[in-house]
């Protein structure tokens, strides 16, 4: 799995001109299956992105979680994050997981990530043409890559 992590003061997904999700400050989190993810990149991910330490402190360090700050996560499914460049300028997307396993992967994805962070969390809509607004706070942008743990 890869992830896109945004630190955001606000986030939105739109689709066919209608408001599908909106949250408040939080993490913009967005996410690509491949059919090699199991349960364990999930279950890694989800716990990474809810503990991860980039929200400042009373000190101005960036030292809390989301969960610390009580804040929202919006996760939107992004196949091109499996984009291969190296050969042309038209990129393949040949490592992006099939639909058939993805959207299962992306559901469980959602529940964890849930779990972890004790309230419901926001999403796009798999598949859909999506316009996905934010504003990057500071900016914070993190990438994942679950094959890359150590």
């Amino acid at each position: 799995m890869r992830a896109v992590i945004q630190r955001v003061t606000h986030a939105s997904v739109t689709i066919n001109g209608a408001v599908k999700s909106a949250i408040g400050n939080g993490y913009l989190v967005l996410l690509g299956c491949e059919n090699a993810d199991t349960e364990e990149d999930i279950q890694w991910l989800a716990k990474k992105i809810c503990n991860l330490r980039v929200f400042d402190d009373e000190n101005g360090v960036m030292n809390k979680s989301v969960l610390d700050v009580g804040g929202d996560i919006l996760v939107v499914s992004q196949f091109t994050l499996w984009a291969s460049y190296k050969k042309g300028n038209r990129p393949s997307y040949l490592r992006a997981g099939s639909h058939e396993v993805t959207v299962p992967l992306y559901e469980r994805f959602l529940k964890v990530v849930e779990e972890q962070l004790g309230k419901p969390v926001a999403a796009g809509e798999f598949g859909a043409e999506m316009k996905v607004e934010l504003l990057n706070d500071g900016p914070v942008t993190i990438c994942m890559d679950t094959k890359n743990k150590e």
